[in-house]
C-alpha cells in the first residue's frame, strides 16, 4: 500500500489535502500513523484543545458560545482494491476504472482513490475548517475516529461514547459521511435475522425416506417475494424500508438429502421504529418459523424541527433527503443530540474500486459549513 505522505499540513486547500489523506493508508485498525499526524497537526492550534482515545483524536475550541456543535469523520478505509493512489481527473479524461454505468470519460473535475468518497474528502474539509476558523459563532468539537469500517465493537465513536460522554456534549451534530453534496437527515435501523430449517437425512437414490430442509425454505421465500416493503414519512422525509434475503446455506453432500438450511435476511427499517418493534413485525412476517436476532441497531430520527438542525439547514441552503443506510449519526441520536449526513461524493461509490469524490462537491460542502460555522 502506499505511503507518500509522511506527514501532513491541514492548512493546504482541501482538494489537495484530500489527495494527501488518500495516499496516507489507513485501512481499519492500521490508523495509528494518520492519527498521530491529524493529532500533530492540530496541536499547534492555540484556539483548540487536543484530545486522544486511541486512535481517535477530538478537538474542541472553548470559547463560551451559546451553542456547541459537534462535526465527525472516520479516518478509517476499507482493505485497498488497487485504488491506494490519489489521482486527479479532469473533464474529459479517462477514469481509471470505468464508472459504474461503463462510462470511461469523465465530465468533471474528480479525485479517485481508496476512501476518496468514504470519507478522506470530508476529514480534509473537517481539519481544515478547524484549523482557520478561530474564532466560531458557535463552539465546535471536532471527532476524527478510527474504525468505521469494521465490526461495531471497536468503533472509535463508540468508544468515545463510553469512556469520555463529557466531550460530545452538543445540541447538534454533523457526520462528514458521502451525501452527495446535500443534507441526509437521520438513519434507518439494520437487522439481521438467521431462520434455520430442518429434515432428515437420506441418501438421494432412495429421497422419499428423507425430508428436504433446503426445500423447505422455499415458504421463506415466498414470503420474501411476496412481501411489501412499507414507506414511512417522518419531518416530511420518505423513509423507504426494506426486507431481502442476503444468504442461504446448506447441503451435506451431492447424494445426501440435507437436514438443515439456513435463510440470513436483512431488514431495513425507518427510525420511528424500535429494534423491538422491527423483530416483532419479522416474527409476524415469519409466523410459523423459528428466527434468531443476529444483528441490530436502531436508526435515527433526522431531528429537523430542532432550532438547531433548522438553522444548519437554512445555512447550507441544501434540501433535505432520508438516509436510507445506517450511519453513526444513530450514535448521536441515542444521546439526544439531533445529527445529519452532510458530506462530499455519492455513498454509491463508496468501497467501490472506482471510488471518486467530485471536486466542485468538496468546496460546496467546505463553503457551506465554513458560512454555518461563521453565521
Amino acid at each position: 500500500m502506499s505511503n507518500q505522505s509522511a506527514e501532513l499540513n491541514i492548512l493546504r486547500d482541501v482538494v489537495s489535502l484530500t489527495a494527501d489523506l488518500i495516499n496516507f493508508p489507513s485501512e481499519s485498525r492500521n490508523e495509528q500513523a494518520i492519527a498521530d499526524a491529524i493529532s500533530a497537526q492540530l496541536l499547534q492550534f492555540d484556539h483548540l484543545e487536543v484530545l486522544r482515545d486511541g486512535n481517535t483524536v477530538v478537538a474542541r475550541t472553548n470559547l463560551g458560545r451559546a451553542e456547541r456543535v459537534v462535526i465527525a469523520g472516520h479516518i478509517d478505509t476499507v482493505p485497498s482494491s488497487g485504488n491506494d493512489v490519489a489521482i486527479h481527473v479532469k473533464p474529459g479524461d479517462k477514469a481509471p476504472v470505468a464508472d459504474v454505468d461503463g462510462s470511461f470519460e469523465v465530465t468533471e473535475d474528480r479525485i479517485y482513490g481508496l476512501g476518496a468518497c468514504d470519507m478522506k474528502a470530508g476529514v480534509a474539509i473537517a481539519l481544515h475548517l478547524a484549523a482557520t476558523i478561530k474564532n466560531p459563532s458557535r463552539d465546535v468539537t471536532w471527532v476524527f475516529y478510527d474504525c468505521e469500517e469494521i465490526e461495531v465493537i471497536h468503533n472509535g465513536l463508540k468508544r468515545v461514547v463510553e469512556n469520555h460522554p463529557e466531550w460530545l456534549e452538543a445540541s447538534f451534530a454533523v457526520l462528514m459521511e458521502p451525501s452527495n453534496g446535500g443534507v441526509e437527515a437521520g438513519c434507518q435501523g439494520t437487522m439481521r435475522i438467521e431462520i434455520s430449517t430442518t429434515g432428515r437425512r437420506a441418501h438421494t437414490a432412495r429421497s422419499w425416506m428423507g425430508s428436504n430442509a433446503i426445500h423447505a425454505t422455499a415458504e421463506i421465500l415466498n414470503r420474501l417475494n411476496n412481501y411489501s416493503a412499507a414507506r414511512v414519512v417522518i419531518d416530511g422525509l420518505e423513509y423507504r424500508e426494506g426486507l431481502q434475503a442476503v444468504g442461504i446455506s446448506g447441503g451435506v453432500a451431492g447424494n445426501v438429502v440435507p437436514d438443515f438450511a439456513k435463510v440470513t435476511i436483512n431488514h431495513r427499517f425507518a427510525p420511528n421504529r424500535s429494534a423491538a418493534d422491527a423483530e416483532r413485525h419479522l416474527r409476524e412476517v415469519f409466523e410459523g418459523f423459528d428466527l434468531e436476532v443476529v444483528d441490530v441497531v436502531e436508526g435515527a430520527l433526522p431531528g429537523l424541527e430542532r432550532p438547531a438542525a433548522r438553522d444548519f439547514v437554512q445555512a447550507v441552503g441544501a434540501e433535505p433527503k432520508p438516509k436510507f443506510g445506517w450511519t453513526d449519526v444513530a450514535r448521536f441520536s441515542r444521546l439526544g443530540i439531533a445529527a445529519v449526513n452532510f458530506g462530499p461524493a455519492n455513498a454509491i461509490y463508496a468501497h467501490a474500486p472506482n471510488e471518486f469524490v467530485p471536486v466542485e462537491q468538496i468546496k460546496s460542502i467546505e463553503n457551506g459549513l465554513a458560512k454555518w460555522l461563521q453565521s
